[in-house]
């Protein structure tokens, strides 16, 4: 039997591991019951108890007004997408809550003062149809964008509707394709036949809960009487379509056999899908020329040659050879491929600075890369690239500098566009990258952020933030949508400039040096994460930068798996701790929400994978004598992905053994945990005014 060392602040507990088979009755599973009003009845207790404690706080309605006023600046630049002359934009502000959906010629954008014309209001549309509506996907049919579909939920779930819209008649199309309420997936062929993966009865779905059945449904048809294209099986994770317009029609079927692994099957004509020889482990990012452009996140041997880990490669689809278009070293991660009409915009990250480049195939079939001329040490990110033309337009920001929107033209020319004001006074503030040394040895970056006499001074009220996960890097930008707390305006209006330090932790897991750094960390080598984020929280108190009396930790979703894990293994490191739509019961992730997805990260508890993650299941290893910080959980009833369950047994099984603790549920909200701005302004006020408290003291 395994054994874990858990350290409290005055004491060494030895643990011993559970076995799958010992583990006693779940007493407070009657919390998994989403709707059901005993759980509803506790939540609300829960944020009867909570929300005027922060609330009464001196602190929180500045910091809140401050939230808002960052969250629904009119002067925040209004990415868009290129598509057939003109630039799509979806907006928020104070006066539209729930958005708009909009346009504006491309001539008109470039002068930085675009001419808007409203498609869709969804306030008003809200309003006129007395529906909870929070817009989702824009799916339309390239290259004219004429019909498109719009996905639609109601309170941000992730189960939605979707119905047909005509961007020229600015209307919802009347007897158009429209499709009930479920997690479903659409791909335009022509303007009268679309592919369609949705719930199409009983046992059509996974077990993850997503469609297995993928149907090509033809304009004047009932969605009963679409024809099967293809068929999963119910373990996979889901079927899903994609097709791109290139040269007319190119329709792909996605197996995701599981989260990270798929199979791909081309269907020219809508004919039978066949399958494609590619590694399981890759993803497919559009067609050029008759060629599907891929990206590797394993080496692929094929035809006499080896493909790199992390690399781009072009895929003949009627000859079946490949080529190299671009890999990456050691210190790169390929993020975005973008296909544009001739070829493609690449943007990656050198030792997590971002760069770009534009990648072309000569006449003699070989891929050549160019460096887009743009601003170093931050984070670059393409807004838009294709759309029927090489015209690119591409960002620039980093924690201290505010977005800045750069118009790349196909003939090299680079143009700035937008540039917003800065949201907070940023001249003494200093952002550092660094190194901790994680205990098996690696390197883990990490960025610290505060005004340079704090971090000259030394032991700051600090936050760390982490994600840890999914492939998904930890970058320091300065605001993108949905806006977090660690992000740099909200960071540096709300707690830098109140003296306190914010640090981006890089742990594996991510995708900050390419698919090596997120396999790091998977399964049975999820430990390594969690030491990699104990790590960089020991090299800040080692260097003086914070003490554990004023060191916080922060993390959402995958994040808040993270939290949980930090605050059982290391309860004497931290003094706050907030753990948001969190992943916590590991035990039960794959009976909740859309956890059965998320096997191929974790493992999967019902198999002998349970004798790891018993080591760190943050809900089975709360312990009744162990000294914890009071954390914060934060959830949202309506989301759908991951379970309110988690968040609310965890602190349930907190307030039995007589802890300190804090707790937020949001009524709606989908994953994200809020339905609009101002519910997320409210939130981030709620989270950095509970640091306050516990890491800067009483209000002055």
């Amino acid at each position: 039997m395994l054994t874990k060392l858990v350290m409290a602040a005055s004491a060494v507990v030895l643990i011993a591991t559970p076995s799958l088979a010992a583990q006693p009755a779940d007493p407070f599973d009657w919390l998994e019951e989403i709707e059901g009003a005993k759980a509803l009845d506790w939540a609300r207790a829960e944020n009867a108890r909570t929300l005027p404690v922060l609330e009464g706080d001196p602190r929180f309605a500045q910091m809140r007004a401050e939230a808002r006023s960052i969250l629904t600046s009119p002067t925040r630049i209004p990415v868009g997408s290129i598509h057939n002359g003109a630039v799509y934009n979806f907006w928020q502000d104070d006066t539209h809550v729930r958005g708009v959906w909009r346009r504006a010629s491309v001539a008109s954008y470039r002068t930085g003062k675009p001419a808007w014309e409203t498609l869709i209001d969804f306030d008003q549309l809200a309003k006129n149809e007395g529906e909870n509506w929070i817009n989702g996907q824009f799916v339309c049919l390239s290259p004219e964008f004429r019909s498109c579909m719009v996905e639609m939920s109601r309170g941000g779930s992730d189960t939605s509707t979707w119905r047909e819209f005509d961007t020229t008649a600015r209307a919802f199309v009347k007897n158009g394709f429209a499709l009930p309420e479920a997690k479903s997936d659409v791909a335009w062929i022509d303007a009268d036949t679309l592919v369609v993966g949705t719930n199409w009865g009983p046992g059509t779905l996974t077990d993850s809960g997503y469609p297995r059945i993928v149907k090509v449904w033809r304009r004047g048809k009932p969605l009963s009487a679409a024809s099967t294209l293809f068929e999963g099986r119910k373990e996979d994770v889901a079927v899903r379509t994609f097709v791109d317009q290139d040269g007319g029609a190119q329709p792909f079927v996605v197996r995701a056999v599981s989260f990270f692994e798929a199979e791909y099957y081309y269907a020219p004509g809508l004919g039978e899908p066949s399958m494609l020889p590619l590694p399981s482990k890759s993803n497919l990012e559009g067609v050029l020329e008759g060629r599907a452009i891929f990206t590797l996140r394993d080496a692929w041997n094929y035809q006499g040659k080896v493909y790199r880990q992390g690399s781009v490669v072009a895929y003949d689809l009627k000859r079946g050879a490949a080529e190299p278009v671009l890999a990456a070293n050691d210190l790169q991660s390929i993020e975005t491929v973008a296909i544009g009409k001739t070829g493609l915009v690449v943007q990656y990250l050198e030792n997590v600075s971002g760069k770009a480049a534009r990648v072309v195939r000569t006449p003699q079939g070989e891929w050549r890369a160019t460096q887009i001329a743009l601003p170093a040490n931050g984070v670059l990110k393409i807004a838009s690239a294709g759309g029927g033309t090489d015209d690119a337009m591409l960002s620039f920001e980093s924690l201290t500098s505010p977005i800045t929107l750069y118009y790349a033209s196909a003939n090299g020319t680079i143009e700035q566009a937008f540039s917003t004001p800065a949201a907070y006074n940023a001249t003494d503030v200093v952002v550092e990258q660094r190194f901790a040394t994680s205990k098996d040895g690696a390197k883990i970056p990490y960025f610290v952020m505060g005004r340079r006499a704090v971090i000259a001074r030394g032991n700051a009220p600090t936050v760390q933030y982490a994600y840890g996960g999914f492939l998904a890097a930890t970058l320091p930008v300065y605001y993108e949508d949905p806006s977090r707390p660690q992000h740099g305006a909200l960071a540096g209006r709300l707690w830098v400039s109140r003296g306190g330090v914010l640090v981006l932790s890089n742990i594996r897991g991510g995708s900050e040096y390419g698919p090596r750094w997120h396999d790091a960390g998977l399964k049975e080598s999820r430990q390594k994460v969690f030491d990699d984020f104990i790590a960089v929280s020991e090299d800040l108190i080692r260097t003086g930068v914070t003490s554990q009396d004023r060191l916080g930790a922060i993390g959402r979703s995958n994040g808040g798996l993270l939290m949980g894990v930090i605050m059982n293994q290391r309860p004497d490191l931290y003094s706050a701790i907030v753990c948001g739509v969190p992943l916590l019961d590991m035990q039960r992730y794959t009976r909740l929400g859309a956890g059965a997805s998320w096997v191929a990260e974790y493992g999967d508890p019902d198999t002998d994978d349970w004798s790891y993650m018993a080591q760190w299941s943050p809900y089975q290893m709360l312990r009744a004598d162990v000294a914890y910080p009071p954390v914060f959980y934060y959830t949202s009833t309506k989301d759908d992905r991951v379970h309110p369950g988690h968040a609310r047994k965890a602190a349930a099984k907190l307030k039995s053994f007589g802890r300190d603790y804090f707790y937020y549920e949001n009524m709606e909200g989908g994953h994200g945990g809020t339905a609009n701005q101002d519910q997320l302004a409210y939130r981030i006020a709620l989270e950095y005014t509970y640091f306050a408290r516990r890491l800067m003291g009483a209000a002055p």
